[in-house]
């Protein structure tokens, strides 16, 4: 009985999500999305995105850390977030919602764009952060994870 609570615990415990945990120690009230930007959406989700792809090169194990780098950079540019962005928009992979944050932060008037992409690459990219930002906030960490899974997948595959 006592082994079935304390995984019943370790459960519950896994199931917080980083966004939470930081809401509960910095004792922090929740933004209300309805009155989210689109580019402060992104601005978080830039980062969530980048996250994941790091987690995700130092789960493949040790390599040098200049190899390590040379793909993180390969998968997090506006160009590569780009063509994800479309693979997800176009295959219908994006919930109603996602779609809406999607068009929300490709529309987002901005006053630059990165410097090796075009304005169009830059503001999908942009799209793609507004829904990472959105689903972290919201603590669906679980969804943007297989949203990255799906679009990085499928960028390595060659989107075949």
């Amino acid at each position: 009985m006592e082994e079935s609570l304390t995984r019943t615990m370790e459960t519950e415990k896994r199931m917080e999500t980083l966004h939470s945990v930081i809401d509960s120690e910095f004792e922090l009230t929740k933004a209300d999305m309805k009155t989210a930007t689109p580019l402060t959406l992104a601005f978080v989700g830039d980062n969530v995105y980048d996250l994941v792809v790091r987690t995700m090169l130092f789960e493949e194990g040790n390599r040098k850390l200049n190899d390590i780098h040379k793909k993180k950079s390969s998968l997090v540019k506006a160009e590569t977030q780009a063509l994800i962005a479309e693979f997800l928009s176009e295959n219908n992979l994006f919930t109603e919602e996602e779609a809406e944050y999607y068009r929300k932060g490709k529309n987002a008037k901005t006053l630059s764009h990165a410097k090796n992409a075009g304005i169009k690459e830059y503001h999908k990219a942009t799209g793609l952060e507004c829904v990472m930002g959105f689903l972290y906030l919201t603590d669906r960490e679980e969804r943007a994870v297989e949203l990255c899974k799906l679009g990085i997948s499928a960028y390595l595959n060659g989107f075949s």
